[in-house]
């Protein structure tokens, strides 16, 4: 999870969080970021999913409340 320098929080996948970290602030990730928004700094991470378990999880954080988001954010990794 990426927070914004709206304070926005982006969730996504990726088997090289520092490379897609990159890429983002390179303006060549997501379409999320070519808004006027910026990836600021990566705020949880999670490890030990394969492609189908971590877009499940990413499916499941998204539809997290942002309360529930931010406490995530907060634990650093899961």
């Amino acid at each position: 999870m990426i927070r914004a320098s709206d304070h926005s929080l982006y969730t996504g996948i990726s088997t090289d969080v520092e490379r897609r970290f990159i890429q983002h602030q390179n303006g060549t990730g997501a379409k999320y970021f070519h808004s006027g928004r910026r990836p600021e700094q990566v705020v949880f991470r999670e490890a030990g999913h394969d492609r189908s378990s971590a877009s499940r999880r990413e499916a499941a954080i998204k539809k997290l409340p942002r309360s529930e988001k931010l406490r995530l954010a907060e634990s650093g990794t899961g």
